[in-house]
């Protein structure tokens, strides 16, 4: 008793987690019209939390964006996928604030831009910049609302960073005044999980999820155990889920496990990984957050006791279980259950593989004509590796099985493939590719004394390929280019993919961006009306393949 009462102490007495504090910095909205979200802080995703604010623009591009507070233009970016184009707010209240997907950037930024773009001769652009070259007044229009990058529909895509570390911060807080929310979080189904060989869950080693309609079911458990919750919160006005801000776990009132989502720094991020079932997302797409922190996850948002979140059945007894959601605005909603502890056998843990990856070290691993390095930290756990060399004495060089299961890596990791024979005399035409049925990804290398080398971030089938076909070019709407000036390209590599390219029109650089595979101008007036023009195209994949092609409009 005395030693829950601690723990009570320490995680905090209450059934119901507090709400964020709010902020003393204020910020204005970026619109000038009502804020409604199409995604929040912290939403889970594929690797990745959301780190900011999806706010919709009325299902239209070139929404006039306002800059929040005073301050400078720091940073702009413009990709091919991501954020698309990007515009990034430096405040002097230590913060900067990052707006996302953006169609076109305020003239004096759209300027500096071009002009940095053209004197490079390149359409993708990393710019940072010092404050006294674009100063920017609260309420100043900085953008125009896009959908550009990897976008779904037109949005903005607004952050909040801490000037000190870099860290995503929700910027829900700052921003709850412009927004509804009456509607508290919603759950799905619960998840039972035995540690393996400590635990059974109904006198079986492995999961069983449980619909919350069907939480009153007698459950019966024995040994170490850990619980999870899949969940989405809604808000007013939308039919939008979103993430859950909080969700605390308690067993017999003791405060076991809590997750807050209000600060993820970018090593972090695929941290997620570790801390939903990635199991049960690579095989059926579902969302579940485990309330247990794995050894090796030092995701920053995950508080537990000292069992990092499991709970030792040793009774045979109902121990109770809460789980406490909450969102953003203080809705919170409860789920209840009862494991039901019963003694029962617990088969001992055996690791049915050739090799191991332990999360607190580092990992060779090697074969005849591999060798896999997995840095200390790069799995959350200890895991078997079931390693298999397989393929023609004849080919390039054998493929290599690399099987975890569905166990994610943190980071990237050095991958060495020797090379057995070289039907290509050119070295820079050799690449690593990763296989999964019919299912091919280049994943890049060098190669250098008889190997090539890359970097992977996830495991599976590996082997050497090599790459001497050029990427294609084809004009797209080629009869109206010198009418209505839009000049575009449909661009495609079957192998390690594009590169680069560049586009001259009269012997002069124009900048053309790649945009779902097609080159688009992004300057028609450099193109004069109804006179003839020569276009001269270059295209390069990564294993340095060239196709140069020339066009008369």
């Amino acid at each position: 008793m005395i030693k829950k009462v601690l723990l009570m102490l320490a995680l905090g007495t209450g059934l119901c987690g507090q709400a964020q504090t709010e902020k003393s910095v204020e910020f204005r909205s970026p619109f000038d019209f009502p804020l409604l979200l199409s995604a929040n802080f912290g939403e889970l995703r594929p690797n990745h939390f959301h780190n900011g604010l999806d706010i919709k623009t009325q299902g239209v591009t070139g929404k006039p964006i306002h800059s929040v507070a005073e301050g400078y233009v720091s940073r702009i970016m413009v990709l091919h996928g991501g954020y698309g184009q990007a515009i990034f707010v430096t405040h002097p209240n230590g913060y900067t604030s990052v707006y996302g997907h953006v169609v076109s950037f305020a003239p004096k930024v759209q300027q500096y831009v071009r002009d940095y773009q053209y004197r490079n001769e390149t359409f993708v652009c990393d710019i940072k910049i010092g404050p006294e070259v674009l100063p920017v007044q609260e309420g100043e229009v900085i953008a125009l609302s896009g959908n550009e990058g990897s976008s779904a529909g037109p949005h903005l895509h607004l952050e909040l960073r801490r000037n000190d570390n870099g860290d995503y911060v929700d910027p829900m807080p700052f921003f709850k005044r412009y927004l509804k929310d009456k509607k508290a979080p919603v759950a799905s189904l619960v998840g039972y999980y035995p540690v393996p060989g400590k635990g059974v869950i109904n006198g079986l080693p492995r999961k069983k999820l449980v619909n919350v309609s069907a939480l009153r079911q007698t459950v019966t458990a024995w040994g170490d155990i850990y619980t999870g919750i899949s969940a989405r919160d809604y808000m007013d006005g939308t039919s939008n889920f979103y993430g859950v801000h909080s969700v605390t776990l308690y067993v017999d009132s003791v405060k076991v496990f809590n997750s807050t989502t209000d600060e993820v720094s970018a090593d972090e991020n695929r941290m997620i990984n570790g801390f939903t079932d990635y199991d049960e997302l690579v095989r059926t797409r579902r969302l579940i957050m485990r309330s247990y922190k794995l050894p090796g996850n030092s995701l920053r948002l995950l508080h537990v006791d000292e069992n990092r979140g499991v709970v030792h059945i040793d009774e045979e007894r109902d121990y109770r279980f809460c789980y406490v959601l909450e969102d953003g605005f203080g809705n919170r909603r409860t789920y209840r259950f009862v494991v039901r502890g019963k003694r029962q056998d617990i088969p001992s843990y055996k690791v049915d593989t050739n090799k191991m990856l332990y999360w607190n070290r580092t990992n060779v691993i090697q074969e005849p004509g591999m060798e896999l390095v997995v840095p200390k930290g790069m799995v959350y756990d200890n895991v078997g590796l079931r390693t298999k060399v397989k393929g023609d004495s004849a080919s390039i060089s054998f493929d290599y099985v690399l099987d975890a299961g569905n166990t994610p890596l943190h980071g990237y990791c050095s991958l060495s493939i020797g090379v057995r024979h070289m039907p290509v005399a050119d070295s820079t035409k050799y690449y690593i590719q990763q296989k999964f049925g019919k299912w091919r990804s280049s994943m890049g290398g060098k190669f250098s004394n008889g190997w090539v080398k890359t970097n992977v971030r996830s495991l599976g089938t590996f082997a050497v390929a090599v790459d001497t076909v050029a990427p294609r070019i084809t004009p797209v709407g080629r009869n109206g280019w010198r009418i209505n000036r839009n000049v575009r390209f449909s661009v495609r590599d079957t192998g390690t993919g594009i590169k680069s390219y560049k586009v001259y029109i009269d012997g002069k650089f124009v900048l053309f961006g790649l945009k779902k595979g097609v080159l688009v101008i992004q300057d028609r007036e450099k193109i004069k009306k109804g006179v003839p023009h020569t276009a001269d195209v270059t295209v390069v994949d990564y294993c340095g393949n060239e196709t140069r092609k020339q066009y008369k409009f």
